[in-house]
């Protein structure tokens, strides 16, 4: 009897805890499924300094959507791209970064020491934990590294995209044809500034507008048609600069005829893109060199001056070497993540957790098109781009392209069927370019001197191009100049660029 009520009362307590078991597991169940984790739903807070390329900066709206799908609060520094460089290099100087700082490729060596006394992240080795960046393009990783390592995620853009935007109506009013030669688009120049396209009756117009800037405004393109190497040049085992070669004495003396003969905007030294893009914008000039790209935008905002206006767009200009045009490597710039701003390795994979979102499929085409049904139309799992929402895109979207990281192999962008013509024939002569690139042959490779001097060493140079250029100093002075560049740090960049290709 004794052991049965013992029996019993085993019996009792297992059945309870039981009870208690499952009353709990079912408690917790429904508590999850109604209350997601707190790490889960906690929104992330990300400063970005970014260069806005465009004259409006992305709609509230647009922002309040990338927000809510990326389950964060941006704070976007947003920078006229002019004026760019200036803030980054202030930030450098006073220590005062965003948690991600966006690099031009161009000045990508001006923070290369910044970088290698442990100013920012290096996210190699957590980029295999999210699915996106995990299938980054190695290659062009590499050509980012500093000192074999990773640290920034790369804004992808096509090996070249430079070539002439050019008013066809006045073309067509002087009865003149497309340039296909160098010669051919002096011609074109001249005309523009001393036959009256526009048939004012007014001394009102110029050729060429160009800017404040050697790389990316109408110097170095020119300088590929006239056969200049892309800034280096490999020849009996060694590395010659572009600026001691005959071709790019031939670009200053070509530009040096311009602004002479007044075919050129005179003060294009100190002009910013702003103010480039303006003249031709206000039918001041007739000719734009640089990113071929732009034509849709300066189309549309030239429309609001002229409602006449009509653009072409030229990738072929032939020189004395053929069709040639140089290229960047497959990234025109990279984000960085301050340590300073980002102190934990926590907060970094949230940070990294953002931009692995941006290449989801929903994200993506928000950024790259803007809202479905409001900034395009989608049929058949493909986007149209109407000319109609062209301005309206152009005000509230463009300007978030900026924060696409390696949008060009990414699948999850919608393939577009539809768009603006102009936009479509420059996009096409940026493939063709893909036919004739000049490629810098010192990418991969290490300079520390460059790394650490070539910013300093560069102004030497653009400072004696532009004073050739303007008369103020002769061919003498200017090989005077490069001798500077040598004693002062060039000849050792020969040295280990040479000493690292060859090794």
């Amino acid at each position: 009897m004794e052991q049965h009520k013992q029996l019993n009362f085993i019996l009792i307590v297992y059945r309870l805890g039981m009870l208690v078991l499952i009353v709990t597991l079912l408690f917790g169940c429904s508590a999850s499924a109604v209350t997601p984790k707190t790490e889960d739903t906690k929104i992330t807070e990300i400063s970005i300094m970014v260069p806005l390329h465009f004259p409006h900066s992305p709609s509230e709206e647009s922002i309040a959507l990338l927000e809510q799908l990326t389950n964060t609060k941006l704070e976007l520094s947003w920078v006229p791209d002019g004026i760019y460089s200036d803030k980054m290099n202030t930030a450098l100087t006073t220590n005062s970064y965003k948690k991600v700082m966006f690099e031009k490729y161009t000045d990508y060596v001006s923070i290369k020491s910044s970088i290698r006394t442990g100013a920012f992240w290096e996210i190699g080795p957590y980029l295999e934990q999210f699915p996106n960046l995990k299938q980054l393009n190695g290659d062009i990783l590499l050509q980012t590294a500093v000192d074999g390592k990773i640290y920034g995620l790369y804004t992808e853009r096509q090996s070249s995209r430079q070539g002439i935007i050019i008013r066809k109506d006045w073309l067509d009013s002087l009865g003149m044809k497309e340039p296909t030669t160098i010669d051919e688009l002096y011609e074109i120049l001249y005309a523009f500034t001393y036959q009256d396209p526009d048939y004012n009756g007014k001394d009102d117009t110029i050729g060429l507008t160009d800017r404040n800037d050697l790389i990316y405004g109408a110097f170095k393109t020119l300088g590929s048609y006239f056969g200049t190497p892309n800034n280096w040049e490999l020849m009996d085992q060694t590395f010659i600069p572009e600026f001691e070669t005959e071709p790019y004495m031939n670009t200053m003396n070509f530009i040096k005829k311009l602004y002479e003969e007044k075919l050129i905007n005179a003060d294009f030294p100190v002009t910013s893109k702003e103010k480039q893009r303006e003249l031709l914008i206000r039918g001041t000039a007739g000719v734009y060199i640089g990113t071929m790209t732009d034509v849709q935008r300066l189309y549309e905002e030239a429309k609001q001056f002229n409602d006449a206006v009509e653009f072409t767009v030229i990738n072929r200009i032939e020189g004395p070497a053929g069709n040639r045009i140089w290229s960047i490597p497959n990234f025109n710039g990279l984000y960085l993540f301050s340590k300073k701003a980002i102190p934990t390795e926590d907060e970094l994979l949230k940070v990294l957790a953002f931009f692995d979102r941006t290449m989801d499929a929903d994200v993506a085409n928000l950024l790259h098109y803007g809202i479905k049904d409001k900034h395009h139309t989608v049929e058949d799992n493909k986007v149209i781009l109407s000319e109609e929402l062209t301005a309206l895109r152009s005000q509230e979207v463009n300007a978030l392209y900026s924060l696409m990281i390696a949008d060009l192999s990414n699948s999850n962008v919608m393939e577009v069927v539809e768009q603006h013509h102009l936009w479509s024939y420059a996009a096409q002569l940026v493939e063709d370019n893909n036919k004739f690139l000049v490629l810098d042959p010192t990418v991969g490779l290490e300079s520390l001197t460059y790394d650490e001097h070539g910013s300093e060493l560069y102004r030497i140079i653009s400072d004696a191009t532009y004073n050739y250029i303007l008369g103020a100093i002769d061919n003498n002075e200017y090989e005077q100049k490069i001798k500077l560049w040598r004693k002062n740090g060039g000849d050792r960049i020969i040295a280990e660029y040479t000493a690292d290709y060859f090794n």
